[in-house]
């Protein structure tokens, strides 16, 4: 029979207002059956009496009789004729819940590939899923015209019918391929067409192929100093040997790049956000970008280019891609649309040399499979209306305008604390710290108070660097920019006087 504290425990369990949603006798099952399984109820253990275990649950016999008749289906009672219901003496039970935790912290009990040990070393890509100030890269997505959008996926869907329910090409459907080519080609400089074009969910999905396509563990890629650190946490989960190449105001140091004849092993490729590098905002030299281009072709290696978020270039007009000044066809050109209209959409994209297509298309299917065939239709017409390239000139101005009154909110309340480094492009300004407060934990105690920070430390492969923070701006009203530096202000005062205490 139950012990007191089983009937308490089953009572709890149907009373919890998390499980509200199931019927009665569901909750009773399942009570029970936890009881069960945490080995509380040991095999052969004899059960109320429904009409006992009814009244003490105050519940109809009905109810209690249809947990019992689903538990023994399951496997997990017996009910003899004249003797009683029983824990089923055939049931597999689960240790109980905290032998279960016990054993997992004095147990070697998981065991992971080098490459899954990296991958959960490193932490993984944590996404801003609420937009707090001042986390980096999120765009403003309450101007987004949305009626438009519906009104375009509404066609589609007429227009296609049920068919549009099944698989898309893993390449992409032909139509968005198509207007990606046209857009990376007029706005770009690039030179792409539909068939070199492989439509993804990301452009973290795209960095994860190119670093497990083109490269074994091992093979040395050149990095910037500092990177972008979704690149980076792709490349070491693949084992690859990333080797920093320092930057200054015109990008990467190309004199850095090593020619194969060069006593070290040769880089079999090198990453680059040349548009607006993540996270310093140079723009790479075209002098570099023509020097990276002959060593590729030279050393027979790849350049992966990323070009993020080159749709908001605030000074001038931005230069045109290394992929359209590469005659070669040594690099894989890498966009997204998660920045220039909505993380939500889920579509980057890759523009490749021909001889990579089918590779990184049959790769592709190891991964996802396919992108949905609904948004890829809805983006392509949203592109060929002229609506994408109608966003991305009313954000540029509203970016704009948000950068400069961050930097003004900055030198007003955080000059002290702050330097902020003004870029001519982008969703993110770098501001470096001037005072002695350590950069981590102004990170975390900022995250505690509601504000986001990406720290700069963690992007630097060199130790001659300024602390500091990457701080987003896209996203937010100059209202709730002021709330949120004013709140910065507070915490970084905070560390200051409790840094004092200590010296």
């Amino acid at each position: 029979m139950f012990k007191h504290a089983q009937l308490e425990s089953v009572k709890a369990w149907i009373a919890d207002p998390a499980h509200n949603a199931l019927p009665l006798h569901a909750r009773i099952r399942r009570a029970i059956r936890q009881l069960i399984l945490d080995g509380a109820l040991e095999a052969g253990r004899p059960l109320p009496a429904s009409r006992l275990l009814a009244r003490s649950l105050g519940v109809s016999r009905g109810t209690v009789e249809e947990a019992y008749s689903q538990l023994q289906t399951e496997g997990f009672i017996e009910r003899r004729v004249g003797s009683g219901t029983f824990v089923s003496a055939q049931i597999q039970r689960r240790p109980g819940r905290q032998r279960t935790q016990q054993a997992a912290v004095h147990s070697p009990l998981l065991r992971l590939s080098r490459r899954g040990c990296a991958m959960l070393e490193g932490g993984g890509l944590r996404d801003f899923v609420a937009p707090r100030a001042f986390a980096p890269g999120v765009p403003e997505t309450r101007n987004f015209p949305l009626h438009t959008w519906e009104r375009l996926q509404r066609q589609v869907i007429k227009e296609y019918g049920t068919s549009i329910l099944l698989h898309s090409p893993p390449q992409g459907m032909e139509a968005l391929r198509q207007a990606i080519a046209d857009y990376v080609n007029l706005e770009r400089g690039a030179h792409a067409s539909a068939d070199r074009v492989l439509v993804l969910t990301s452009s973290q999905q795209a960095l994860t192929l190119c670093a497990n396509v083109l490269l074994d563990a091992g093979d040395r890629i050149y990095i910037e100093d500092p990177v972008y650190h979704g690149a980076r946490k792709a490349f070491d989960a693949a084992g690859l040997t990333c080797i920093p190449v320092p930057l200054d105001a015109e990008g990467m140091r190309t004199e850095y790049l090593k020619p194969a004849a060069s006593a070290e092993a040769p880089a079999l490729a090198v990453f680059l956000t040349p548009s607006h590098q993540f996270p310093t905002g140079t723009t790479l030299a075209l002098e570099r970008r023509l020097s990276i281009i002959d060593w590729a072709q030279r050393e027979q290696a790849w350049i992966i280019e990323d070009d993020y978020d080159s749709e908001f270039h605030y000074v001038g007009k931005p230069t045109a891609c290394v992929q359209g000044l590469d005659p070669h066809e040594r690099t894989i050109y890498i966009g997204t649309f998660s920045k220039s209209l909505f993380p939500g959409l889920r579509i980057g994209y890759m523009v490749l040399p021909p001889q990579l297509v089918a590779p990184m298309s049959v790769a592709r299917t190891l991964l996802d499979g396919h992108s949905a065939p609904i948004p890829q239709l809805t983006l392509a017409r949203f592109i060929d209306g002229g609506h994408f390239g109608a966003h991305v000139r009313t954000m540029r101005a509203v970016y704009a305008e948000r950068r400069d009154v961050l930097a003004r909110l900055v030198r007003e309340h955080l000059g002290s604390f702050l330097e902020p480094r003004i870029p001519d492009g982008g969703m993110q300004m770098p501001c470096l710290l001037t005072q002695d407060i350590p950069e981590a934990e102004a990170v975390a105690t900022a995250r505690r108070a509601g504000i986001d920070l990406l720290g700069l430390t963690a992007l630097h492969a060199s130790a001659q660097h300024q602390a500091g923070f990457l701080t987003g701006f896209a996203a937010h009203t100059p209202g709730e920019m002021e709330i949120a530096v004013k709140k910065l202000a507070s915490v970084l005062r905070a560390l200051e006087r409790k840094g004092g205490e200590w010296r």
